[in-house]
């Protein structure tokens, strides 16, 4: 799809990726995570009891990346099925999606620092402990359009559900309904085993692929004549 195309057909999908791209561009010119009132601690997501939470957080996460990767793995994401959504829906109906799933996405992941900290949140710490703890809950922040991807490719699956796909390494098509199948799967043994060093949102993940499977059901519930 030519640039021109992308204009004309889905300015919405077009213009999150340039958002996102120019907000990462910011993160490497003005991030730096020693710094008070960094990048980081201004838009990542980070834990409600955190000194540098605040509530616009679980909008602004959603247009941050950790890395280059990390971005350009989303934005393929969001070109490849945001793009077929948001012709079918329409550019509102689409960024009204994205913005939801993105946000459910941000209150999933507050759930799960919530009970990964529930200990240290409800016991009485020392004044150099609490100091410990929110530089902790400082550096450990939320960032990624993840979330708001897993719904596009929810929507994307449930209304295309035998649409195959070619996933790296895997050699053979996979229908849709069955690889979102496997990444929430996956996501939620992910999130349970909280394995050392996975630093992968999965409950974020799975809170916005379920938001996403439910937006389209409820859209779709006396429109059958859309699947495929």
């Amino acid at each position: 799809m030519e640039f021109r195309s992308l204009q004309k057909e889905t300015p919405i999908v077009l213009n999150l990726i340039i958002i996102n791209t120019i907000a990462y561009v910011a993160q490497l010119a003005f991030g730096g995570s020693g710094n008070d009132n960094s990048v980081n601690d201004l838009f990542a997501l980070h834990h409600y009891k955190s000194d540098v939470f605040r509530p616009y957080q679980l909008i602004t996460h959603m247009f941050m990346h950790g890395s280059f990767f990390h971005l350009l793995f989303n934005m393929f994401g969001l070109w490849m099925f945001g793009a077929m959504m948001e012709k079918l829906w329409g550019h509102q109906r689409f960024l009204v999606f994205y913005l939801i799933c993105g946000l459910v996405a941000g209150i999933a992941q507050m759930g799960s620092y919530s009970y990964s900290n529930w200990v240290w949140d409800h016991n009485f710490m020392s004044p150099e402990n609490v100091e410990l703890y929110q530089n902790m809950l400082s550096m450990n922040a939320t960032v990624g359009a993840s979330g708001a991807i897993m719904g596009i490719l929810a929507a994307y699956a449930f209304t295309f559900p035998n649409t195959q796909l070619y996933i790296f390494p895997i050699p053979f098509p996979i229908k849709t309904k069955w690889a979102l199948t496997a990444l929430i799967a996956f996501d939620i043994f992910g999130g349970v085993s909280n394995a050392p060093g996975d630093n992968v949102a999965h409950f974020a993940h799975v809170g916005g692929a379920l938001a996403g499977l439910i937006i389209v059901i409820f859209w779709n519930k006396t429109n059958k004549k859309t699947f495929f």
